[in-house]
């Protein structure tokens, strides 16, 4: 049985050591909630995620991809099957330590490998999905996306129980 060929999510011939925004989702293989649940209603019961102990741990490398040179996180939420951030490269004349050079590339497989470490076995899914974020008002809006996905759980197209 042959498996069905991945097609290539980067853009061809970017370098993903540039300055600038990116916005990353990774989700956990199978699309399994294991990183939490959300609580409460969302009427007066604001919608907030609840950690199980492997969110905690990948919340704990999320934070600590900031110790990475010239990469920063500027916004994420851990859901309870994927992972939203908005990365940030500046000042970024420096490579990262593998042969594509792709700083972004680099830091996702560094926090997929700890936190899988840490965990005892993999939890993700092979890739992961990037936008190139192209302007302030793309960075708002996945910004605000990124603010209300709790609140929108039921009908994220990454929702599943």
């Amino acid at each position: 049985m042959s498996l069905p060929q991945r097609k290539p999510t980067r853009l061809k011939n970017y370098d993903y050591s540039n300055n600038g925004y990116y916005f990353i989702t990774i989700c956990t293989e199978n699309k399994r909630c294991i990183l939490g649940k959300i609580v409460g209603d969302g009427a007066l019961d604001i919608p907030k995620m609840i950690l199980s102990e492997q969110g905690e741990i990948v919340e704990k490398y999320i934070l600590s991809t900031n110790n990475i040179p010239k990469l920063n996180v500027d916004k994420f939420v851990i859901m309870p099957n994927h992972i939203h951030l908005i990365l940030s490269i500046q000042n970024g004349t420096s490579k990262a330590p593998s042969p594509t050079n792709n700083i972004i590339s680099h830091a996702i497989s560094t926090l997929k490998r700890f936190a899988n470490k840490e965990i005892g076995h993999n939890i993700w899914q092979r890739s992961f999905y990037d936008h190139i974020i192209r302007s302030e008002a793309d960075y708002l809006s996945i910004w605000n996306y990124i603010d209300g996905n709790l609140q929108k759980w039921e009908k994220d197209c990454f929702y599943y129980e």
